[in-house]
């Protein structure tokens, strides 16, 4: 099974070589989709060995997703996994996706950070744990932290799934596509590294469009073949 690790970027210079070079030392290919970084992400990315897909300007983490996974589909990658370029996710996990993917039939793996919430922000683990049970009802499937961008995508989902959004709704939107394809959604337990870094979400703006997304799914009709 051919995998690459593509990891959407917005100014992390600070912790991106660091994981270029404990991504690669599994022989995993890694794909940066840079988001317009004001830093130098871009230069020490590319000096790190990892391939580097630039946005000329910032379009939003779900916009940077798509881009790395039409690279992968079109590169012959038999799955993708995403990870977050702040160094929050752990490399040590990455063989348990692996190994799950081979194992299992199930087209998309999600990692599961609230298992271990300790040192996660209270906030975060009760938007999680909200956000989680409300798209669970809608997928008629009990994925544990939909919230989670450590994932796992084989390749059948990904040329099925046809997203619209751009921002940090894409991955809830990914879940929906998914079951709504008839695809079962497994988790697995991650550890997360909380460094007190600050998020990148803006927790107004971007629950809003989430809530804008998720009414306009509820409200979706069917398409009829």
């Amino acid at each position: 099974m051919r995998i690459c690790v593509i990891i959407p970027t917005y100014n992390e210079s600070l912790a991106i070589a660091n994981l270029i070079h404990q991504i690669t030392k599994l022989g995993l290919e890694v794909i940066i989709i840079d988001d317009g970084s004001a830093d130098d992400t871009v230069s020490i990315a590319t000096a790190s060995g990892a391939k580097v897909l630039t946005n000329q300007k910032n379009m939003g983490k779900g916009a940077s997703l798509i881009k790395g996974y039409n690279f992968a589909l079109e590169h012959g990658f038999d799955a993708v996994i995403s990870m977050d370029g702040d160094g929050q996710h752990s490399c040590a996990d990455l063989p348990a996706f692996i190994r799950k993917a081979q194992s299992s039939q199930s087209e998309l793996i999600v990692g599961n950070r609230m298992e271990v919430t300790a040192g996660m922000p209270f906030l975060r683990v009760a938007t999680n744990f909200l956000m989680s049970k409300f798209i669970s009802l809608i997928v008629k499937q009990h994925i544990p932290d939909t919230q989670c961008g450590f994932r796992l995508v084989k390749k059948e989902l990904l040329s099925r799934m046809d997203l619209s959004t751009s921002k940090y709704e894409t991955e809830s939107e990914v879940l929906i596509k998914a079951a709504r394809l008839g695809y079962k959604i497994e988790s697995i337990p991650i550890k997360t590294i909380y460094s007190g870094q600050k998020s990148q979400i803006n927790p107004l703006v971007d629950t809003l469009r989430f809530l804008h997304f998720m009414t306009r799914e509820i409200t979706r009709r069917p398409k009829h073949a």
